[in-house]
């Protein structure tokens, strides 16, 4: 177990479209980190912007992006994630990978679809919860949107981190700062929530606000809005069990189980 998780945050623009043009520009982001890292976060669709084209990007799991990952995560001997748009088995999935040092990859599909951008009618939802065991540390990611359901972020005393990868829009930013930070608090988590930033081809326009909360929602991270930028934060497994072991009111949480509409 590792005492000390050390995360880079990479808060960037996405050139719409364009997975090479993507990998090219995050390689000089990855490579300009200089200090050892444990995970490294991308944003949501870090290879696309939040496109509905899905049959014209979309990859497989053995296609460019996913190589490209497996390189990086061993060249920096670090885990890193982020979703891209994979085609699997004739559908179209907003998914998250985890790639480990390794080469290993755990995956995440987006369970909560953006029906305000008709993402539901291209993309497949997921049904499954990913739990993954790094270094000692239980991480939960999710997907932009997931991040307004807290029954599905609701932590059963089996995460540590609760990671969000996102494109979430600057008129609405008020709700991600205010809804990650109120993970934290609820779940009893270091929470990090990573967003994009600048203006898609859909003139959408983010602002970023990425950002890490403690268990008891104090902010730790200090990237600025609009920066293109990275910012290196370390989380503490001590810090973690102590707090917890001090206000134990994940005890306290209600029982329950989700049911697939299907």
């Amino acid at each position: 177990m590792k005492d000390i998780l050390t995360i880079a945050l990479i808060q960037s623009e996405l050139v719409w479209e364009n997975s090479e043009q993507n990998r090219k520009a995050f390689t000089q982001k990855i490579n300009s980190i200089s200090n050892a890292v444990d995970l490294i976060i991308l944003p949501e669709m870090f290879t696309t912007g939040f496109t509905m084209n899905a049959t014209k990007v979309a990859e497989t799991m053995d296609g460019k992006t996913i190589i490209w990952l497996k390189n990086i995560a061993k060249e920096k001997n670090a885990a890193i994630t982020g979703s891209l748009i994979i085609k699997e088995d004739g559908n179209y999935y907003n998914r998250l990978v985890f790639i480990y040092p390794s080469g290993e990859i755990n995956t995440y599909d987006k369970r909560h679809t953006f029906t305000l951008a008709d993402e539901d009618k291209v993309y497949t939802a997921g049904s499954k919860k990913l739990i993954i065991d790094f270094k000692g540390w239980k991480i939960c990611p999710m997907i932009c949107y997931d991040l307004r359901f807290p029954v599905w972020a609701r932590n059963n005393n089996d995460y540590d981190l609760l990671i969000y990868v996102a494109n979430w829009p600057k008129p609405r930013i008020a709700a991600w700062t205010t809804l990650l930070k109120a993970r934290a608090i609820e779940n009893m988590s270091y929470v990090i929530g990573v967003n994009r930033i600048g203006v898609d081809a859909n003139k959408q326009e983010y602002s970023g606000h990425s950002v890490a909360f403690d268990l008891l929602g104090e902010e730790i991270s200090t990237i600025e809005p609009l920066q293109n930028t990275i910012e290196t934060i370390s989380i503490s497994k001590e810090t973690l069990t102590k707090t917890r072991t001090k206000f134990s009111f994940l005890e306290d949480r209600d029982r329950f189980r989700i049911m697939n509409s299907e």
